[in-house]
């Protein structure tokens, strides 16, 4: 079984159980594991995969063409598409599976090929029925441009499918040989994307990995944090100004404009494209009384491998070039390392809580999640149920957690003007034993280490 798409898979033998024929969209950011998905999906049933290219609708049929002659079928070198269909189809029993990976390349350049598919599939009514998957890496395409361009064909799709990031879980299962604590560090810098996962080595550090498979110049990760950006951006001089930019802490739209001097709106512009891909999140603190204590919407890198380029390599490209791989880490990743991971640590609990929820394992049902950033102060985790009980939460993962982080907590929490009815203090080292004694006497407070995750 495919680690941690148990219901990707379900979703899609669900619909192939079903009579007749199927178009569904099948879509999530570059890495993300689609075509893994894809593989075990289509793996003991009638099937033909092919990935698109970017190029001209002629090219692209002779591509397909050749494609379809190294699979073993008979075609003519710039067959049409609705022959291409046809020969898919209606070779051997059972109902087939046609995957068309990066199907954006066709359609921005061929109007008719989503009539086509929609034809021929109608034509097959008293043949074969047909699951055709329409995948798809570009996630501001399809969330916010593919049904105006694909017009009448889109009441014709049957399902749309996000293979979203997996959870911190998974990559505990995916690098056995890894301590808790660095599983947190390899999480804060691939993230959930199992694509990046594949290039670590679990019987290394992660240090060790980090030089290897990153900072060495002959590594496929190493330009691959700008790749990511640039793939499916134009004009990357701004991208890269905007990414670097809030990489080194300017989080807010004034802060970006005065380090870039762009002008807010062309700011803006940009940011909401970076949005749209998922490599940029806008950050509001929860809605609380105590608004005049906030800090306002703030912009933050949301991809963490993105986030670790733009941080650590970017900035230092030529020394990159001129130090070794190992000069480098301990120049200018070791000494800002935890930080870093801080930031991912809160993911990671957060995650965890939401477990614990789901297993109805908290003492109140969650409704809402989010975090609280004050101007002076701020909380990691805040939620509620829908009766308005409130539970707020400390994540440290650079010190041990001393009963004065439980005071400031309780601060934050009254410039936030919130009464907390349940804390979950999070840590990746220990916690003091004043606070340990406060835990043992107020049952509200509860106090959990890196290896209870």
């Amino acid at each position: 079984m495919l680690l941690g798409r148990a219901a990707e898979l379900n979703y899609l033998n669900d619909y192939y159980d079903r009579d007749g024929s199927q178009i569904l969209v099948v879509y999530g950011q570059k890495h993300i594991g689609k075509t893994a998905l894809v593989k075990e999906f289509m793996a003991e049933k009638p099937h033909s995969y092919y990935l698109a290219r970017a190029c001209s609708e002629r090219e692209q049929l002779y591509q397909w063409g050749c494609q379809l002659a190294r699979d073993g079928y008979a075609a003519e070198p710039f067959p049409s598409f609705h022959n291409i269909l046809a020969r898919i189809a209606h070779r051997g029993g059972g109902k087939k599976v046609i995957v068309i990976d990066e199907f954006q390349y066709i359609v921005r350049v061929c109007d008719g090929f989503m009539k086509e598919l929609i034809t021929f599939l109608h034509s097959q009514w008293n043949q074969e029925d047909v699951m055709v998957l329409l995948c798809s890496s570009s996630i501001g395409w399809i969330e916010n441009s593919m049904i105006t361009r694909i017009g009448e064909a889109a009441y014709e799709l049957s399902g749309f499918l996000k293979v979203r990031e997996m959870s911190f879980d998974d990559i505990v299962q995916r690098f056995p040989n890894f301590r808790i604590e660095e599983c947190v560090e390899a999480y804060a810098v691939l993230g959930g994307i199992p694509g990046l996962w594949n290039q670590f080595d679990d019987r290394l550090t992660i240090q060790q990995n980090i030089c290897r498979n990153i900072l060495d110049g002959n590594s496929l990760l190493f330009e691959e944090g700008e790749r990511i950006l640039t793939e499916q951006l134009r004009e990357p001089s701004v991208y890269n100004t905007i990414m670097a930019s809030v990489a080194a802490g300017n989080y807010k739209l004034n802060d970006l404009y005065l380090h870039t001097e762009f002008s807010r709106a062309k700011i803006s512009v940009y940011l909401k494209n970076l949005m749209e891909l998922e490599l940029v999140e806008k950050v509001f603190s929860y809605d609380t009384a105590g608004k005049e204590n906030a800090q306002k919407g703030i912009y933050r890198i949301s991809h963490p491998f993105v986030d670790f380029y733009y941080t650590y390599l970017y900035p230092h490209l030529s020394d990159l070039q001129i130090l070794s791989v190992g000069e480098f880490y301990n120049r200018y990743i070791a000494p800002d390392f935890r930080r870093y991971v801080a930031k991912y640590f809160k993911r990671v609990c957060r995650q965890h809580l939401m477990k614990l929820n789901g297993r109805h394992r908290l003492p109140l049902e969650l409704h809402t999640v989010g975090e609280w950033i004050g101007k002076e102060g701020a909380l990691d985790l805040i939620a509620q149920d829908e009766e308005g009980h409130t539970l707020i939460g400390l994540c440290n993962w650079e010190t041990p957690m001393a009963y004065e982080d439980y005071e400031k907590l309780l601060l934050s929490a009254d410039k936030a003007k919130i009464n907390a009815d349940y804390i979950y203090m999070y840590t990746a080292f220990r916690f003091d034993e004043k606070l340990n004694l406060e835990a043992k006497i107020k049952n509200h407070l509860q106090l959990v280490q890196i290896t209870d995750l």
